[in-house]
């Protein structure tokens, strides 16, 4: 559509609101917007804004016709009721201000290089990654230039291209090999070009289920999983496949599954333990210096993507931003970063900037 009124027209039919029930919301009489949606009328800017918060529309996009270049379009990891079989992204509305707060640490990073473009195939990706490369997961997927976000608060993972670059945001969660499937998953998004999908919808199924399967393959290859007698091995071998895959005894457990592969009952069995549970009593490795909880204090350690800090150090020091953003990623008050600033700086540039952003 060229009009504003016929934009939102098409965000209206995506949203599934009607006429009646949009001007109810929004606080406009159904004469008002009807006039308006067949350009009779102009929109007052108020109505837009909300209009846009209604329909989960980028207000940009309805004005202009483009999509606003600092926009987060968003895909995430679900969660699955298998009773149901229903999916869903319960914390999202929660979600919302904290991954606001990363797109304005990038928007604030001035001009930045887009990321290299990521093979749809699932093999092609494992081709760009060291074959050992689960236990850095992180360190090698910045390699090929998919920055990773780790804070605490959020409720699960997300993936998005933010002004250019692939990013996947992770909670701080301490769970190692959750966050290796929430990696592989969003990674799955990513390389699939998913994003902006609502939750619910078929369309919405239908994704989630194929970035299950890029992660399953990415992480559990079929090929590798037929390689072993599955009814043979003990627990100390199945203990060690847990460890140097970086998976979750369930997430083995249903991979097994999927390809019709029968361990014997007792492999059966520890699968139904959790993870820790497992390797705490089965695998070899595990009195040696304690690598199952250094692995834990990692998946729960802040992280940036340490160019992204730079960057905003170069911005300080410029003067064109404050330190503000920079201490949030770093996880400090801002009053007690010692950074290279203008003489006279304040905070207002980032404050003045975070609204010119919305």
């Amino acid at each position: 559509m060229t009009t504003i009124g016929g934009r939102v027209r098409t965000a209206m039919l995506s949203a599934g609101i009607q006429q009646k029930q949009l001007a109810q919301r929004v606080g406009m009489t159904p004469d008002a917007l009807s006039r308006a949606l067949n350009n009779q009328r102009g929109f007052a800017a108020t109505e837009l804004a909300d209009i846009a918060v209604e329909l989960d529309a980028d207000v940009h996009e309805l004005i202009t016709g483009d999509p606003d270049p600092h926009r987060l379009v968003l895909s995430a990891r679900h969660s699955f009721d298998h009773e149901t079989g229903s999916r869903s992204v319960d914390g999202l509305d929660g979600d919302r201000a904290l991954l606001a707060d990363v797109r304005l640490a990038f928007a604030q990073a001035g001009d930045l290089q887009p990321g290299a473009e990521l093979p749809t195939d699932v093999e092609k990706v494992r081709r760009l990654l060291p074959e050992e490369f689960v236990r850095t997961f992180v360190d090698h997927l910045a390699e090929i230039e998919v920055d990773v976000v780790r804070i605490a608060g959020l409720s699960t993972a997300y993936s998005s291209t933010v002004e250019g670059r692939s990013v996947i945001l992770l909670p701080e969660s301490g769970n190692w090999f959750y966050e290796n499937w929430s990696l592989a998953h969003e990674l799955g998004h990513l390389a699939l070009g998913h994003a902006g999908v609502i939750p619910g919808s078929s369309e919405f199924d239908a994704r989630e289920g194929e970035a299950n399967a890029f992660a399953a393959e990415l992480l559990l290859p079929e090929a590798r999983m037929r390689e072993r007698a599955w009814d043979e091995v003990g627990l100390r071998t199945v203990a060690d496949v847990i460890w140097e895959w970086g998976v979750s005894t369930e997430a083995l457990r249903r991979r097994l599954s999927a390809l019709a592969l029968e361990p014997s009952p007792e492999v059966q069995d520890v699968l139904t333990w959790t993870t820790q549970k497992l390797l705490r009593r089965h695998w070899s490795g595990a009195k040696l210096g304690d690598p199952i909880t250094r692995r834990m204090t990692e998946a729960g350690e802040r992280r940036f993507p340490a160019w992204l800090q730079e960057a905003h150090l170069e911005r300080i020091a410029e003067g064109a931003v404050g330190k503000g953003t920079l201490a949030w990623m770093l996880g400090v008050p801002a009053e007690t970063l010692e950074v290279d600033e203008p003489e006279g700086s304040t905070e207002l540039s980032d404050n003045a900037l975070a609204a010119l952003l919305g």
